[in-house]
C-alpha cells in the first residue's frame, strides 16, 4: 500500500494479448506509412521538407512583384480577378499552365497588387466556368453587405513580429477549450482582439496551461461551429486579421499558455465558389468520386487520402499553422469518420476485429501517421490529440509500432458515463462501474479526460449542470436558495470534475464557461432561431455576480486546477482506486501522495469511516464542501489525520458528508 505507482511511458502495442492476431496488420500499416513517406520525399529529404506546398502555391511577394500559383488539373483557363483588374477577366491576368500535372502560374510585376486588395480566381473547364477562391488563400473575408467571400491580400508594411518565447511542453495537459466568436457576453461575433483582451487573462488566472481553439479555419457558415471548413490556410476572417490572431497566440505565450487548435481534415464543405467543391469543374481534384466522396451525415466532401496532391495539401496545411502562427499543436477532429468507410455511423464497436477489416480506409490511417510525423518533425514539442469514438488501438502509439503517432486521444467514454448517470437517480450510481470507466484506458496510449466539452451543449443537448438542475436554474441559482435540484447539481458538478481530473490518464479538458456551470445550450444564429445570438455567447457576468451561486463553481474549478498545478508531476503518478463501497457510495482514488475521497450518497454521511492508507499524516488541501465553494464546511479541514495500525492494517478514520469530496495530502 505504501508504494507509489508511476504513470510510466506507454507500453508497446504488442504487449496487449488481444492484439496478437492483428500484429501483422499493424506491421503492414507501419511499413505502408514508411513506404509512402519515402516515395513522397524521394528518399532525399525529410517529410517536413516535402510539406511546404504553402510556400509554392498561393500568392507570394517576390523581389520584383508577385507570383501566384495554383493546382487545377482539369482547368483549361485560369485568371486572377479583383480590385487590381477592376473585377474584369483580362488577358494580362491570365495564368499560364506550367506542366501537364495541373500547375498554373502568374507573375505580376511591380505593385499592381497591394495590401488590402480583394480578389478571386476565375476558371474555365470543359463545358463550364466559375469563380473560385484559391486553395491556398491565406486570408478569406466576407463582405458584410453582399455576403460574398473573397481573398484579401495581407501584406502590411510592418508585419507582426512575435515577442514571447513559446512555453515549454507541459507534463500535464490542462486544456481550456474555447470558441473565439462566442466568447464574449454581448450577443455578437467576438473577435481575436476581444478574446485576447478579455478572455485570455481569465484563462491564465484559472490555472489551465493550454488553450484549444475551435473554428479558427475559415468556414462560410458560422453555425457549423467551424467544422465545415472551406479555406484550409485561412483564419476565419469574421474574427479579425492574421496579425490579430498572431497577437492573440503571442499574448497567450506571454502568459505561459500554449495554444492548439481544432484542425479539420476529416471532410470539407461542399461550397463551390467559397471552397474546394468542384474546384476545377470536377469533384475528384481533392475528393473521392461518387458516394464515397459524400459524407452522408455531414453533407460534406470526403478527402481522397490516397492521392499524392491531397496528401501534399493536407500535410502542408499542418506545417503552415505551426510555422505561420506559432501554434503548439492540434486536436484532429472527426478521426473516426476518417478511419472507417462507414464513418462510424450507426456502428457499435464490440471487438478488436472491428478495427482490422475491410471497413478501414488504409489511406486515411497512412495519412494520419504522416501528419503526426510532419508535425513532430517541424515542432518536436508540438502536441496532437485524436478525437475518436471508436477506440481504435494504436492511434496514440508510435509509428514504428503501426500506430498513428498521436500524443493523446480523447477519453470519450468518460463523458458518456457521466451523462448517463446524470439521468439516473443517485441510488443507481454504481461506484464500481464509475471507477472502472474513470480508470479504463489502454496502457499503450496517453489520454485526456473531461466531464463535458462543446459537444454536450450543442443545440439539442445540455451542459452538465443544466442536465442536473433542469429549469430550476432559472429561478434558484441565487444565494440563499434551497432548491434540492440545484443543491444536487452544484454538489455533483464539483465532484464529477474532481473525480475526472483525479483519475485522468494524462490530461484534463474543460469547455469555456462550463467551469462555472454555464446554463442552457449552445445554438448559433440560424433561420430556426430567427438568427439570434442569445445562445452563442458566454454569460461571464453570472460568475461575477455576488448574489448568484455560479461564483462558487468557478472558485472550486480554479482551486482544483491550482491543486493539480502545484502538485509536482501530478500526472506522472498512476491513478488507483483504493476503496469502493457501493452501498455507502464511497469512492477513494489515489494519485501519488494525494487521496481523493468521494461520498456520492444523496443523504447519508458517514462518520469514523475507515480508509486504508500508508503510514503518515494527512491534511485536507481541497474540500468541495468549503464555504468558499458554496458548501457548508461540515468538515474541519484543519484537522491532521494520523494513520494508525489496527489488526495489522493501517488506516485513517474520516467524516465524509454526503455529496462531498475532498483531497488529502499525505506527509510521510
Amino acid at each position: 500500500m505504501s508504494r507509489i505507482r508511476y504513470n510510466n511511458d506507454p507500453v508497446t502495442l504488442s504487449a496487449d494479448p488481444y492484439l496478437q492476431p492483428f500484429l501483422p496488420v499493424l506491421a503492414k500499416r507501419a511499413k505502408e506509412a514508411s513506404s509512402v513517406a519515402k516515395r513522397l520525399t524521394g528518399g532525399k529529404k525529410t517529410l517536413k521538407e516535402f510539406a511546404i506546398g504553402h510556400t509554392f502555391y498561393g500568392l507570394h511577394r517576390t523581389e520584383d512583384g508577385w507570383v501566384f500559383r495554383e493546382w487545377a488539373p482539369h482547368a483549361e483557363e485560369m485568371y486572377l480577378a479583383g480590385d487590381f483588374s477592376n473585377w474584369e477577366i483580362k488577358p494580362e491576368w491570365a495564368c499560364r499552365k506550367l506542366d501537364d500535372y495541373g500547375n498554373w502560374e502568374l507573375k505580376i510585376p511591380g505593385n499592381a497588387i497591394r495590401h488590402g486588395m480583394h480578389g478571386k480566381l476565375f476558371l474555365r473547364w470543359q463545358n463550364g466556368e466559375g469563380y473560385r477562391l484559391p486553395a491556398y488563400a491565406r486570408y478569406v473575408v466576407q463582405d458584410p453587405a453582399s455576403h460574398i467571400f473573397t481573398f484579401q491580400v495581407w501584406d502590411p508594411e510592418t508585419p507582426y513580429t512575435f515577442k514571447h518565447p513559446i512555453p515549454p511542453k507541459p507534463e500535464e495537459m490542462l486544456i481550456y477549450e474555447a470558441h473565439i466568436g462566442m466568447a464574449q457576453e454581448e450577443g455578437k461575433v467576438g473577435t481575436f482582439r476581444e478574446f485576447r483582451e478579455n478572455i485570455l487573462p481569465e484563462i491564465a488566472k484559472s490555472g489551465y496551461n493550454t488553450i484549444q481553439l475551435m473554428a479558427v479555419m475559415s468556414h462560410p457558415y458560422y453555425g457549423s461551429f467551424g467544422y465545415h471548413v472551406a479555406n484550409f490556410f485561412s483564419i476565419s476572417g469574421r474574427f479579425g486579421t492574421p496579425d490579430e490572431f498572431k497577437e492573440l497566440v503571442d499574448a497567450a505565450h506571454g502568459m505561459g499558455l500554449r495554444v492548439i487548435m481544432d484542425i479539420v481534415h476529416s471532410h470539407a464543405v461542399r461550397n463551390e465558389v467559397e471552397g474546394l467543391g468542384r474546384f476545377d469543374g470536377t469533384v475528384t481534384a481533392y475528393f473521392h468520386e461518387g458516394a464515397k466522396g459524400i459524407h452522408p451525415a455531414w453533407d460534406s466532401y470526403c478527402f481522397d487520402y490516397g492521392k499524392d496532391q491531397v496528401r501534399h495539401f493536407l500535410l502542408s496545411n499542418c506545417r503552415f499553422w505551426l510555422d505561420e502562427y506559432h501554434l503548439d499543436g492540434f486536436r484532429f477532429d472527426g478521426v473516426t469518420s476518417m478511419l472507417y468507410t462507414h464513418h462510424g455511423l450507426n456502428k457499435v464497436f464490440t471487438s478488436y476485429a472491428d478495427y482490422f477489416n475491410d471497413d478501414i480506409d488504409p489511406d486515411a490511417v497512412t495519412y494520419l501517421a504522416l501528419a503526426n510525423k510532419v508535425i513532430h518533425e517541424v515542432r518536436p514539442d508540438a502536441v496532437t490529440v485524436a478525437e475518436d469514438v471508436s477506440g481504435m488501438p494504436g492511434l496514440a502509439a508510435p509509428l514504428k509500432e503501426g500506430g498513428c503517432g498521436f500524443d493523446y486521444r480523447m477519453a470519450m467514454g468518460v463523458t458518456d458515463m457521466w451523462f448517463k448517470y446524470f439521468d439516473k437517480p443517485d441510488e443507481f450510481w454504481d461506484m464500481g462501474n464509475m471507477a472502472y470507466e474513470l480508470l479504463n484506458r489502454r496502457k499503450d496510449e496517453r489520454t485526456i479526460s473531461y466531464v463535458e466539452c462543446h459537444d454536450q451543449a450543442i443545440v439539442g443537448g445540455q451542459t452538465a449542470i443544466f442536465r442536473l438542475a433542469g429549469d430550476a436554474m432559472y429561478f434558484s441559482m441565487h444565494r440563499g436558495s434551497d432548491n434540492p435540484a440545484v443543491e444536487r447539481a452544484i454538489a455533483l458538478h464539483k465532484m464529477t470534475r474532481l473525480a475526472t481530473a483525479a483519475a485522468a490518464g494524462h490530461g484534463y479538458l474543460n469547455f469555456m464557461g462550463n467551469e462555472f456551470g454555464h446554463p442552457e445550450w449552445i445554438d448559433f444564429p440560424r433561420e430556426g432561431n430567427q438568427w439570434s445570438y442569445h445562445h452563442a455567447r458566454r454569460q461571464w457576468s453570472l460568475a461575477g455576480d455576488p448574489g448568484l451561486r455560479y461564483q462558487y463553481l468557478l472558485a472550486f474549478d480554479r482551486a482544483m486546477m491550482h491543486t493539480l498545478r502545484k502538485t509536482p508531476h501530478f500526472y506522472r503518478y498512476t491513478p488507483e482506486c483504493i476503496w469502493c463501497d457501493n452501498s455507502a457510495k464511497i469512492l477513494v482514488l489515489r494519485r501519488g501522495n494525494l487521496f481523493f475521497c468521494f461520498n456520492f450518497h444523496p443523504t447519508q454521511s458517514v462518520s469514523d469511516y475507515a480508509i486504508f492508507v500508508p503510514r503518515g499524516q494527512y491534511q485536507t488541501i481541497l474540500d468541495s464542501d468549503a464555504e468558499e465553494f458554496g458548501g457548508f464546511s461540515l468538515v474541519d479541514d484543519s484537522i491532521i489525520h494520523r494513520a494508525f495500525t489496527r489488526n495489522k492494517q493501517t488506516m485513517i478514520r474520516l467524516y465524509i458528508p454526503c455529496r462531498t469530496a475532498f483531497v488529502l495530502k499525505r506527509e510521510a
